[in-house]
């Protein structure tokens, strides 16, 4: 009796708290309450467990009072377990990827000679970012070994000509900030701030003269962590992908 009658009551509030520590995560880390680290390792890992519980105490709730329960009783539990579930599932999202994903946030097409930032740096420098001269064999053996897809473009077209289509797909690309576009030396350099945290990622963008016409390299890195739960070489991908469909 009782789990039918306050089991809708605390699933709900269960849910109610989970969603304010998982949007109080990044708040508190733009508001500078806090490191990004504790909204992101802490705040989010306990905002899952809490939803989780809500989405256990919904279910044994509609299974074992489900005769005594009446409509508000019954749209509060479908609430609290549809909002549960996937509040249970965002920090378990990232905590899979953090702990199958290699432990890198530099990832670039080319291992063994990746492009160079340079309009970034300053910005970098003052938010007292990762380094990008951390060249570590291991790292690249780390990628290749996760991202064995990642490659540079190679193209009959010439310098000029493959570097402009670099910059178009490059300004087309949602939320990317152009810094830099240089084509005497092939050089395009953009950032991109992440929705929820506000991560800034910065992207380099080289096209360089190869045996049959172009070779187009890309890096992308974060400021931030040593993990990027996938996200430089999900970046690099898409771009790739844009690029050799408009290459043709």
């Amino acid at each position: 009796m009782y789990l039918a009658k306050f089991g809708s009551i605390g699933a709900l509030a269960l849910v109610g708290v989970a969603l304010s520590l998982l949007a109080l995560a990044p708040l508190g880390c733009r508001l500078d309450w806090w490191q990004y680290g504790f909204g992101l390792y802490r705040l989010m890992p306990i905002s899952g467990i809490i939803a989780a519980a809500a989405v256990i105490l919904a279910i044994l709730t509609l299974a074992l009072g489900r005769s005594r329960l009446r409509s508000p009783s019954l749209g509060m539990l479908t609430v609290a377990l549809l909002l549960g579930t996937v509040l249970t599932y965002v920090p378990a999202h990232y905590a899979f990827r953090r702990h199958t994903l290699p432990p890198i946030h530099d990832i670039s097409t080319d291992t063994d000679n990746p492009p160079k930032f340079s309009a970034v740096l300053a910005a970098r420098a003052d938010e007292h970012a990762a380094s990008v001269d951390d060249h570590r064999p291991q790292l690249a053996q780390l990628q290749k070994a996760a991202y064995p897809d990642l490659k540079p473009i190679i193209t009959p077209l010439s310098v000029a000509q493959a570097f402009q289509q670099a910059l178009d797909v490059a300004k087309a690309m949602p939320g990317w900030s152009i810094v830099a576009a240089d084509v005497k030396v092939g050089h395009i350099e953009a950032s991109e701030e992440s929705r929820w945290f506000r991560f800034t990622d910065d992207i380099v963008i080289r096209v360089a003269g190869d045996e049959v016409g172009s070779r187009i390299d890309m890096r992308s890195t974060s400021r931030k962590g040593t993990s990027d739960y996938g996200v430089n070489s999900a970046r690099i991908r898409a771009y790739m992908d844009a690029l050799r469909k408009r290459i043709g």
